[in-house]
């Protein structure tokens, strides 16, 4: 018996899923309004906030070597500055309605010619195979941000269970999974005329186990959780749970900031799913100003990282090597 087709929701899931995540920091900033209110910071609290900026700087050059790390795995030598300039320029865009503005723009340097300004690679890609190297990168940045959740104990088997997703990273299961990503979102592109129609072959195979850009996501997902344990500082709320708990909660945000349909850049969701999975061992109030702290100085490190890399840009179009 087939089961009945679940008709789409009215303006697509992203949208709701916006507005029921939007409507649950709004109710927290309405119920915890006056609390948080009365807290402030001292000095100390401002340097930290400063040194979350500068760590969260530093993890998205780390992700974009990550990033590098996947483009050698695949069997493509990437032009490293280039590479570096282009992920911390584009990755801004991610903030622009349709959350795929940033994969666009990686997508089209890979597939530039060689007399491309600042190429990324010596030859071009095809569309399927620049398409699974844009995608690589969140997938296996999700998986290892899910690997350290068990860092956070055993949380009732949830620990043991974001381990699974290692699994899809063996190539029994990872060439099927990256072909579906790829088909949707070229499909996705296409609707929206951003992408042309393309009759060329899928890429090969993927072999092996991809332990290199693991371990790379893995450094990476550490150092962005560094910049968020600066606001937990800031706030003085470093003894209300282990550094594992905290680990545990933002990895678990954090993934679905990014694999969740919502507003671009996770805005909301990392939140919303921040306090649900932390607020009955954290005090509410000051989860909530920790979360926007964290925010904030994310959104800050961006902004310092796209403005400095499109600076970056002439010198890499000069140069011309890595």
């Amino acid at each position: 018996m087939r089961l009945p087709k679940v008709p789409p929701l009215p303006g697509g899931a992203r949208l709701w899923v916006t507005m029921a995540s939007g409507g649950f920091l709004l109710a927290a900033l309405l119920g915890h309004g006056r609390q948080l209110l009365q807290l402030s910071l001292d000095g100390q609290g401002w340097c930290w906030l400063l040194l979350g900026v500068g760590l969260s700087l530093l993890s998205l050059v780390a992700n974009a070597m990550a990033w590098g790390m996947c483009l050698r795995w695949l069997g493509h030598e990437p032009r490293w500055l280039a590479a570096i300039v282009l992920y911390l320029s584009s990755n801004l865009r991610k903030y622009l309605p349709g959350g795929v503005w940033h994969l666009l723009a990686r997508l089209q340097a890979l597939k530039a010619k060689p007399d491309h300004d600042a190429p990324v690679l010596a030859q071009p890609l095809s569309t399927p195979q620049a398409l699974v190297a844009v995608l690589l990168d969140p997938l296996l940045a999700a998986v290892a941000a899910l690997a350290l959740v068990w860092l956070g104990g055993w949380q009732a088997g949830l620990g043991l269970l974001c381990l699974a997703p290692l699994l899809l990273l063996l190539p029994r299961w990872l060439n099927p999974l990256m072909q579906r990503l790829e088909q949707q979102r070229a499909r996705q592109l296409v609707q929206r005329g951003l992408l042309e129609e393309t009759t060329e072959a899928l890429p090969t195979a993927l072999v092996g186990y991809p332990w290199q850009p693991l371990v790379a996501e893995l450094g990476f997902v550490l150092v962005r959780f560094s910049g968020f344990a600066c606001c937990v500082q800031a706030f003085d709320l470093s003894f209300a749970l282990g550094w594992g708990g905290w680990l545990a909660g933002f990895a678990i945000a954090w993934t679905a900031g990014l694999v969740v349909p919502g507003a671009p850049g996770g805005l909301g969701v990392f939140e919303a799913v921040l306090l649900l999975r932390l607020a009955a061992v954290v005090p509410e109030a000051p989860l909530l100003a920790v979360a926007i702290s964290y925010r904030l100085v994310s959104t800050l490190a961006d902004l310092i990282a796209a403005l400095t890399a499109r600076a970056d840009l002439a010198d890499v179009r000069n140069r011309r090597y890595c």
